[in-house]
């Protein structure tokens, strides 16, 4: 079975939401505060296995067993105590996928130095939301109904096959809305190995071999899925 296990250090005012956004999302979230009051928080909100450390402490740290957990998300408030974390955890666990937040591109930076494999630009994040806002607003209102109103709703990556009706078709050209989906990102092969969200404002040449990464209503992409084998459409 896939580990879904994740070791969430924070539950701040970003960590509180992205542990939430993940139990929603099927994960099993431990969370690790050093903060009495969103210890205290974090328990109220159902997280009954919280748990309250010095996360300076490197044997703090090796007790929590973080090997056993697919992914360590650092999400502190406080982004020097983020960042340090961050530094611990790559030296104590040279294995562990690490994923940090950062709401400053030199914060970005330090993390990225520290050792953390993904780093969540919050600026960047919102920026791409202003492009998307003033350049796809009917995308970006169906994207927030999409969010807001989750039941049924879900993700799914889709590999464009040969002789699909997209391969060759620009991002820009294309309405899934008709579909029912919504394209939020795709792997560009052309481009690299690597995500990019449609809100950075690339227009990608699709192909075949392409990953696009769609949101909807779960019976919707399934026939999308399908759709996107045939030749025309």
């Amino acid at each position: 079975m896939e580990n879904k296990k994740i070791l969430l250090f924070g539950y701040g005012h970003h960590g509180k939401f992205i542990a939430q956004g993940l139990v929603d999302d099927g994960f099993d979230v431990q969370v690790v505060e050093s903060d009495e009051k969103f210890y205290t928080q974090a328990l109220e909100d159902g997280f009954k296995k919280a748990i309250k450390i010095d996360v300076t402490q490197d044997m703090a740290l090796i007790n929590l067993k973080p090997e056993c957990y697919a992914q360590l998300v650092c999400v502190m408030d406080d982004e020097h105590l983020n960042v340090f974390l961050t530094l611990s955890l790559r030296s104590l666990f040279s294995q562990s996928y690490i994923l940090a937040i950062s709401d400053s591109i030199h914060t970005t930076k330090k993390l990225q130095m520290a050792g953390a494999n993904k780093v969540i630009d919050l600026y960047e994040v919102s920026a791409n939301k202003i492009h998307n806002i003033l350049n796809r607003p009917v995308a970006t209102q169906l994207l927030e109904e999409f969010v807001v109103h989750k039941n049924g709703i879900g993700f799914k990556e889709l590999i464009i096959p040969e002789d699909s009706f997209l391969h060759g078709l620009m991002t820009d050209d294309i309405d899934l809305s008709e579909h029912g989906v919504l394209l939020v990102g795709l792997i560009d092969e052309e481009r690299g190995h690597h995500f990019e969200f449609i809100t950075a404002g690339i227009n990608h040449k699709l192909d075949s071999g392409d990953t696009l990464v769609c949101i909807g209503d779960e019976e919707k992409l399934k026939d999308f899925e399908e759709l996107i084998k045939k030749g025309s459409v």
